[in-house]
């Protein structure tokens, strides 16, 4: 009862209840933050620093910077909804914060189109080598399948595409990148799509920041190929697949196009069943068919995989007496 009195407490304040309900929109920056709420940085810290020990609002580093929103799962999470339900939505203050909050989403917005444009052109060069990504996307959808109530891990995320395409369907949605220019162009994507329960973190897909066995659905799209350890990165996206879950890899078949090497940065120049079933094996998972799109002249092909059964239910209870501990 201490607890949700202490989260009533912080969550009792003019500028605290506008805070939760900016960043119930989406993540933001202290500096994003002042500029809405109208306010000096060490009075909005102060603020912030409160909500945070409360449980009402989670907070990550990404380089330099710091963002903040309210959380998607926990005690916290089901105190702020109820309490952001009862403000008025006709409130001055708050239509003024969502006003300046939406300029703060177009600045975004701007940014990642600059980026976008200064890009184009190597992106739509490598698009061009291979098939449409429209049927892509049509079968990586198929292979996941049905995603309701899952949690789902985009490792390497980029711009955010596939988060996007999952995501709806889905309870949360995470993509890391250690890239902030691309963190910048997913959020922006995101938050264009008004996809509330996805987000991103700047995170090394060697060492990705969450517990073994969190998530339904890992996806790595088009990433491995930029990996110097390819088999390292997927064993990482193991340990974090839930016991029923699925790991899912799309990316190019083995090809002989150096440029891609030399002009892209392209570590592998795609990859054989063989390999990556062994990797496959080699992290206990089970592979499952290969979907192949051939295309001209490179080949997209979706790789699948599930815990084997017997490591699934040793999985299961390592994480049940994880979460008794």
């Amino acid at each position: 009862m201490e607890q949700v009195l202490a989260r009533l407490r912080a969550a009792a304040e003019a500028t605290r209840l506008r805070l939760l309900a900016i960043c119930a929109e989406c993540e933001l920056t202290v500096s994003e933050i002042t500029q809405i709420i109208g306010q000096s940085q060490p009075r909005v810290s102060r603020h912030l620093k409160l909500l945070c020990e409360a449980g009402l609002l989670v907070r990550f580093r990404e380089g330099t910077w710091v963002f903040y929103r309210t959380p998607h799962s926990g005690p916290g999470a089901d105190l702020v909804q109820p309490v952001l339900d009862l403000l008025p939505k006709d409130d001055e203050t708050l239509s003024l914060d969502r006003a300046r909050l939406d300029q703060v989403k177009a600045e975004r917005e701007k940014i990642a189109t600059e980026y976008f444009r200064a890009n184009a052109e190597d992106w739509d060069r490598i698009r061009s080598l291979h098939v449409d990504e429209t049927v892509v996307e049509k079968a990586l959808l198929d292979a996941v399948g049905d995603l309701t109530g899952g949690r789902i891990l985009d490792v390497g995320t980029g711009t955010g595409r596939i988060l996007e395409l999952l995501g709806r369907n889905a309870e949360e949605g995470v993509g890391v990148d250690m890239s902030r220019e691309m963190l910048a162009v997913a959020r922006a994507r995101l938050q264009r799509a008004d996809l509330s329960n996805c987000l991103v973190r700047q995170a090394d897909m060697y060492q990705l920041p969450y517990p073994g066995g969190m998530f339904d659905v890992v996806t790595l799209h088009q990433v491995l190929h930029f990996a110097e350890k390819p088999e390292v990165a997927l064993a990482e996206a193991a340990r974090v697949l839930s016991p029923g879950g699925k790991l899912i890899i799309v990316d190019f078949a083995q090809h002989e196009h150096e440029e891609l090497r030399e002009e892209h940065a392209h570590r592998r120049l795609g990859f054989d069943d063989a390999s990556l079933n062994a990797w496959f094996r080699s992290n206990e998972l089970e592979p499952d068919n290969v979907i192949s799109l051939p295309g001209k002249p490179l080949t997209v092909r979706i790789w699948a995989a599930h815990p084997a059964k017997g490591q699934a239910a040793d999985k299961e209870e390592k994480n049940s007496e994880r979460a008794a501990e």
